[in-house]
């Protein structure tokens, strides 16, 4: 029970830092923090699939009617909670573990949460920005904007899961 309390004031509190600041950040013009995605990331993995495409579809909705953006959001968040536990799995290679396991640090090594945030990161910003310009038309642009978008977002989600959730030293 303290889980699912803990999982839903993290993306209460997340989805009110993007919309009430890190939708006003925009470096060089075009480059926004998607910070709410740190909540996205870190739902356990063991919830229903369907509470996981419900809970990033509301998120991505509720970014999207403080961003104006008709749904883009909400689409990338359901594309990404549906392929993260796909990426898990190739992730892991074929270390498999009985338990469920839990993608922070100290768990996983910062190798992984790497790869892992990145990846994730970078198909949900390659899904708004190219349905938000559905056009070609300037690509280096865009390309530009999915990549700056991807290295500040990854990159402060990978901060905050390193300040909230401490590596502890390993016991031999």
């Amino acid at each position: 029970m303290n889980n699912v309390v803990s999982n839903i004031l993290r993306i209460i509190l997340v989805l009110l830092l993007q919309v009430f600041i890190c939708n006003y950040i925009h470096l060089f013009g075009f480059i926004t923090p998607a910070f709410y995605l740190f909540g996205l990331l870190l739902l356990p993995l063991e919830l229903p699939k369907s509470i996981q495409y419900l809970i990033g579809f509301f998120c991505g909705l509720f970014v999207d009617m403080f961003t104006h953006t008709l749904g883009v959001n909400a689409a990338a968040c359901t594309v990404i909670m549906f392929i993260r536990p796909f990426i898990v799995k190739a992730l892991n290679g074929r270390k498999t573990s009985d338990s469920v396991e839990r993608l922070i640090p100290g768990v996983k090594d910062f190798k992984w949460l790497v790869s892992y945030v990145g990846f994730l990161t970078f198909v949900h910003q390659l899904l708004v920005v190219m349905l938000e310009t559905l056009s070609f038309h300037n690509f280096l642009h865009s390309l530009t904007a999915i990549i700056g978008n991807t290295v500040l977002s990854a990159f402060i989600i990978l901060c905050a899961e390193y300040i909230f959730y401490p590596v502890q030293g390993k016991n031999k």
